[in-house]
């Protein structure tokens, strides 16, 4: 009979911690313990998930009081002799504030998930983000510093597709490191968790700032059921635990599965261990409502921050780029902004009634027509009360409202709401987001995308041109920050 035991990464191995049935917790395997780093090549710092402080408990000592941290001898219910429980006060934690690799949205030393469905460009975020890293443009830990990303891709090929997408970005391909793994005189793909140890030495070598993986997915081994939780858990905590002892950030790109669910969690293919060991959840999804194919960026978790930040939207363009083979045609992805429109929006209007979707059209058409009337702006009661008459509700109406390209402010005393077409509120001449295998470079017809108005990055840093032999395809609309 075969043996289907789900792999480890080298130095740790799953035990029962007694706190309930499956319970399982990592720890030291013995050569592992015995070194002083906690493992047993002593190439790589101790990827244990225990104590955190600075307290060292005595071995064979006495059974420590209530106010003394120390080891407690037993024998484990699976008959393994000499394991110890090691109990450490949380005075004795060292506090730590969150480090964000893109502030308020991706920490450093923790594990972040990307997904979204097929073809709406989340590889090419991933080059976006890989780029900014990598010339110190990104808000956040790293901004003005530029440092390297280690990119474990396995879906596309690096000649054809990554490199060039890189290069389109802006990316300082000298930062940029592909990762493959030598094993008994073979090249493989890296695989968790058995390269976690390795991965560690290396990103503790170049001081590596982000680990993207295309996508998370793929780099999980073959022997581990991705589906169910408790097996998916003995790739990813390791994986964390490398996160949390190089400072190192982990981005993964994730698919959705074919659900009609419109939690952006629930969609993930896969265990749901995926967003529950991701301190922070990053979906996109396709706007229907904006008439270029535009996407939206969103946050759908964040365990150590703000979830409130601003939903941001983007497109995609073409970008020409010099090969030896001559030109190379690639999709390259600009953010214009900010949107009232998030991907919970998106996804539960996709979950509900196709009719309601035409009711919010006709509504949209309708707002534009009433506002242009009115000289671009009306008062919300005034407003509402002539879309009663034309029998429309305000939940409609309220939805309708990103489509039409209006935005709403407060002004006046006493304060009243005003809706108002958007400043940018023109037709754009950006590329649609297609499937990224089909970009064409043929321009659709005009199209909004709603409110976009905030700049991401810090207007006082200027950021590194493109490079000099890329010719970009791009049209931003007057107004948007970039």
């Amino acid at each position: 009979m075969s043996d289907h035991t789900p792999p480890r990464a080298p130095g740790i191995e799953p035990c029962e911690d007694g706190t309930g049935p499956g319970t399982r917790r990592l720890r030291p395997v013995p050569e592992a313990a015995s070194h002083p780093s906690g493992s047993a090549s002593g190439t790589g710092p101790d990827l244990r998930p225990l104590g955190g402080g600075d307290a060292s408990p005595t071995p064979g000592g006495p059974v420590p009081g209530p106010d003394r941290e120390g080891p407690a001898e037993s024998e484990g219910a699976d008959g393994l002799e000499g394991s110890r429980l090691l109990l450490t006060p949380a005075s004795k934690v060292r506090m730590r504030a969150v480090q964000w690799l893109w502030s308020d949205r991706i920490p450093g030393g923790a594990i972040s998930v990307l997904p979204g469905r097929e073809g709406i460009g989340k590889s090419l975020l991933l080059a976006w983000l890989t780029a900014r890293i990598t010339r110190g443009e990104l808000p956040g830990l790293h901004y003005g510093t530029p440092r390297p990303v280690i990119y474990a891709a396995t879906e596309d090929s690096w000649s054809y597709t990554i490199a060039p997408r890189l290069f389109a970005a802006g990316a300082d391909l000298d930062l940029v490191f592909r990762v493959d793994v030598e094993r008994d005189g073979t090249v493989d793909q890296l695989t968790l968790p058995r390269d976690t140890s390795a991965l560690v030495t290396e990103i503790s070598r170049l001081g590596v700032a982000l680990l993207a993986a295309d996508p998370l997915l793929s780099l999980i081994h073959s022997r581990i059921d991705t589906h169910r939780d408790r097996e998916l858990r003995t790739a990813l905590e390791p994986l964390a635990r490398l996160a949390d002892v190089t400072g190192c950030a982990v981005v993964g790109l994730a698919h959705f599965n074919k659900s009609g669910s419109g939690d952006a969690l629930n969609l993930i293919t896969g265990s749901r261990a995926f967003s529950a060991v991701a301190r922070a959840v990053l979906a996109v999804a396709r706007d229907p409502d904006a008439d270029d194919g535009s996407c939206v960026l969103s946050q759908a978790k964040s365990n150590l921050g703000r979830l409130d930040v601003a939903n941001l939207r983007y497109r995609i363009n073409s970008a020409t780029v010099p090969t030896s083979d001559g030109d190379a045609s690639v999709g390259v992805l600009e953010f214009t902004g900010e949107s009232e429109r998030g991907v919970s929006d998106i996804l539960a209007d996709a979950a509900g009634d196709p009719a309601d979707h035409s009711e919010r059209r006709e509504a949209a058409d309708w707002l534009r027509d009433y506002l242009t009337s009115k000289g671009g702006e009306d008062a919300f009661p005034d407003l509402l009360k002539a879309a009663r008459a034309e029998g429309i509700s305000e939940r409609t109406l309220r939805r309708a409202r990103s489509r039409a390209g209006v935005v709403t402010e407060r002004s006046g005393f006493p304060a009243k709401t005003v809706w108002r077409l958007s400043v940018d509120h023109a037709p754009s001449t950006a590329f649609p987001v297609r499937p990224q295998s089909g970009q064409s470079g043929q321009p659709p017809g005009p199209g909004r995308t709603g409110r976009t108005v905030a700049g991401l990055a810090d207007p006082d840093h200027e950021p590194s041109p493109h490079p000099a032999n890329q010719t970009q395809h791009s049209d931003t609309p007057e107004g948007v920050s970039s």
